[in-house]
């Protein structure tokens, strides 16, 4: 096995064991254990590692003006961590039970790199971005190394692994591709309409899955509405001018943090946070999406050059570094609700997406 294959390989363990509630031993000697999923409640630590969001949030001004969403921050406290007292620390959802906390004090991080990547570990994984460091009673940690992190999920490891023809409400005439990555669990879909030997620049949607909004019907987003809305676009395109058009679902829900965390952003925003300060408050990215996966399953259907349905020129950049050419940017806006309309708002506001 090649030495990047072993390193995607201990990447993808390092992410099942955090999941598990296994503490990860980083090769410059520094242990930690999630504070959300630990199996060893009888675990304890002198620090914690949090992010510096999460830090500012608990008043360490110190650490305020570094208050990056996605950095990490080396805390002590006058007694040592357990778990139990640990996870209001690491949880903002429960600050209104858990008001008081501290005092604590911000330490030197010298293992800047290696935090870092267990904070990349986490969101990876799904959990809160909360380690106890070097913990007493914990189990066997599972051996990982900062630099693995870039080997996990390489866009080129991915690979068309079926289609099949799939009629849909849009169009009879669609089949669906499904593909997968050796560097992770996630399986991508596209789904194409029209016939891909006519119009070489086809229209195109890149839609990160959205359980509630596109399962449940739900009214807090538009992904829903979005979802629907491109695929009747592309049905239109293949029948009037002859061409098609390709629908990514990317398994990455919540923008990249995932389902669980996505929830916690919600409860969030429902004590008055918007979407880009609830990530924040839970020390994740309000962009952790991985468009490079996108670009690779374009080239595996042979769509070099597109007609991009999005109103985040974000997206568009990212797509154009990852070897894409959107040769134009199709609006694609709807009304909005009087239950997403802060939602709305805050993308264009803070996030830079456009309204035309």
């Amino acid at each position: 096995m090649s030495e990047d294959a072993s390193a995607a390989r201990r990447a993808a363990q390092a992410v099942d064991a955090l999941r598990h509630g296994w503490p990860l031993a980083f090769e410059d000697g520094l242990t930690l254990l999630p504070v959300e999923t630990a199996i060893t409640p009888d675990a304890t630590a002198p620090m914690m590692l949090i992010s510096a969001a999460r830090a500012a949030t608990l008043k360490l001004a110190n650490q305020r003006e570094a208050a990056v969403p996605h950095a990490p921050v080396l805390i002590r406290g006058g007694e040592l961590f357990n778990l139990r007292m640990a996870l209001p620390i690491a949880d903002p959802a429960l600050d209104l039970n858990n008001p008081f906390k501290g005092p604590f004090r911000a330490t030197p991080l010298p293992n800047a790199e290696t935090a870092r990547a267990a904070m990349e570990f986490a969101r990876i994984a799904g959990i809160l971005p909360a380690f106890l460091v070097d913990p007493q009673d914990a189990a066997e940690p599972h051996h990982v190394s900062a630099s693995d992190l870039t080997q996990y999920a390489g866009s080129g490891a991915l690979r068309i692994i079926t289609r099949a023809w799939l009629p849909v409400t849009a169009s009879e005439d669609a089949e669906i591709v499904a593909f997968r990555s050796t560097a992770d669990t996630r399986e991508h879909v596209a789904l194409i309409i029209g016939d891909q030997c006519g119009d070489t620049q086809p229209l195109v949607r890149v839609h990160s899955e959205c359980l509630t909004g596109d399962i449940l019907g739900s009214l807090k987003c538009d992904c829903g509405p979005q979802l629907n809305t491109a695929l009747d676009a592309m049905a239109e395109h293949a029948r009037k001018d002859g061409g098609w058009g390709a629908l990514l679902y990317l398994r990455q829900e919540g923008r990249g943090i995932g389902l669980i965390n996505k929830m916690r952003a919600y409860q969030l925003q429902d004590q008055g946070f918007d979407t880009v300060d609830a990530n924040q408050r839970l020390g994740l990215p309000d962009e952790a999406r991985d468009f490079p996966v996108a670009a690779r399953m374009l080239q595996l259907i042979g769509a070099s050059k597109i007609r991009l349905m999005t109103n985040n020129p974000a997206k568009v950049e990212a797509l154009s570094k990852a070897g894409i050419t959107v040769t134009e940017r199709v609006q694609h806006q709807l009304p909005d609700n009087p239950h997403n309309a802060r939602y709305l708002a805050t993308k264009r506001e803070r996030s830079g997406h456009l309204l035309k």
